[in-house]
């Protein structure tokens, strides 16, 4: 058994969703296909929610095109016309109950946590009953029924323990083989609060994440992305021309690379099927006989030349310096910085300290940057009016590089390499850091430099 999950674009014009259609009915055993909302729908459910608290009379006129575009796609993909007949009720009904919330936005002017998440939940309802209409022998399953979330610290976060026994329950049949169909089909990232029952969401790519968790709670064979790339490229095409797919990645590679920026996967998806050692196959909807990139626990001898795998990046980059002279041989700065922080939602993708102790550099996304300064500020407050630490120095307008590959532990010269490269080219690094497992190199410099980058550095030597 398989689980398949296709992406927004690959549900987002007719040619794509009916080569969907083509790719599952053409697998020789059951699959479970999890779907995105259509291609830019989610963006739409959003910006018409924007337009309906502010007031703006024309969230009816974004609201009757997300229409005309859901019917325009079962118009075109569904020929049976009972079946579309009973489609169409299914979907003008649950279109029905969103220009309701909608209206309730508009008349009230306010728009709660809550309400959003009801609202982008339906780009995934609806979209996912599309496609278990249009494959042969498909049956449709609410994944707000088993995919569980637990509020904490601001987020909602998925439960495992909660989801598990639901999915088992649900899917017994289809994994014992004894269902009388062959396909299920569930929306990704759409899921409910396991106390309250409110509807949540997995976060942005959490369609990924959907995937991952069903595959590892029915012991797939093989979880497949399918998505409009063939597969993580060795460098982003739009900035390196040179880049081309990657064959094969460890999971440690793969995670290395969704965490600086590569977009191929949402990075949440590696963990749940790395735990049961299932391998995940990114596939090209568009180009389904590409090869693609297959991600498993170790690689292949006919890879284990290559050292670096790949360059990704993160370009709205801030970086943060923590400095001082009291930090110096003081235990449990760092812990205050990271606590802090960890308190206050924001996430630290690179750290950097100077081997006195008297700095640390953390690298934060622009959108957390003034709240880390903020909270940082306010926790070191004492020590800043003291004299004994500094405010906290914020830079902008950076980017994050890393090279990856869990080679490069095996490979000496590879720093030098990198930094002798960059230098030749004119590019001034800001900070950088190296794990103990040498599986990545990351390092910050000036946004500008970004597209500087010289494309050796991805190539095996």
């Amino acid at each position: 058994m398989k689980v398949l999950k296709f992406g927004g674009t690959s549900v987002g014009s007719v040619e794509s969703i009916l080569n969907l259609k083509k790719i599952v009915e053409g697998q020789g055993e059951p699959v479970v296909v999890v779907v995105s909302a259509l291609g830019g729908i989610t963006d739409k459910l959003i910006n018409t929610s924007k337009l309906a608290v502010a007031g703006d009379e024309t969230y009816l006129t974004s609201y009757n095109e997300m229409v005309e575009r859901h019917h325009q796609m079962i118009d075109a993909i569904i020929t049976d016309t009972k079946k579309k007949e009973t489609l169409l009720v299914t979907v003008d009904d649950l279109l029905g109950q969103l220009k309701s919330i909608y209206q309730g936005v508009y008349l009230i002017g306010d728009l709660s946590e809550k309400t959003s998440n009801v609202i982008v939940s339906y780009g995934e309802r609806i979209s996912s009953n599309i496609v278990a209409a249009l494959i042969e022998g498909a049956k449709w399953y609410n994944s707000l029924e088993f995919i569980k979330t637990k509020h904490k610290q601001g987020r909602n976060l998925f439960s495992n323990s909660v989801s598990n026994p639901l999915i088992l329950d649900l899917f017994r049949d289809f994994k014992n083989g004894t269902a009388t169909h062959k396909v299920c089909v569930a929306g990704g990232f759409i899921s409910t609060d396991s106390v309250t029952g409110e509807v949540t969401n997995l976060g942005r790519g959490g369609s990924d994440y959907t995937a991952a968790i069903l595959a590892a709670a029915l012991d797939a064979k093989v979880l497949e992305i399918w998505t409009d790339v063939s597969g993580f490229m060795t460098a982003d095409p739009r900035v390196i021309n040179t880049a081309y797919p990657i064959e094969r990645l460890s999971y440690v590679e793969a995670t290395e690379l969704c965490n600086f920026g590569a977009k191929v996967v949402y990075p949440p998806t590696i963990y749940p099927v790395c735990i049961k050692n299932i391998p995940i196959l990114i596939k090209n909807t568009f180009h389904p006989e590409d090869k693609g990139t297959i991600i498993t626990s170790q690689e292949e001898d006919e890879d284990n030349g290559r050292a670096i795998k790949g360059i990704s990046s993160i370009n709205n980059t801030s970086l943060i310096t923590v400095s001082g002279l009291s930090m110096v041989g003081v235990i449990g700065v760092n812990r205050r910085i990271f606590t802090t922080l960890a308190e206050n939602g924001i996430s630290v993708f690179m750290v950097s300290q100077a081997s006195s102790e008297n700095s640390t550099s953390i690298g934060v996304t622009d959108d957390d940057a003034d709240r880390a300064c903020e909270v940082l500020n306010k926790e070191f407050a004492k020590e800043i009016e003291m004299g004994a630490m500094y405010k906290m120095k914020l830079e902008r307008d950076l980017a994050t590089v890393a090279i990856v590959g869990e080679n490069m532990k095996h490979t000496p010269g590879i720093a030098g390499k990198l930094f002798g490269t960059l230098g030749r080219n004119g590019i001034s690094v800001i900070a950088c850091a190296q794990g103990a497992s040498e599986t990545n190199i990351s390092f910050v410099v000036e946004r500008k430099s970004l597209r500087k980058r010289d494309s050796r550095l991805i190539l095996p030597v």
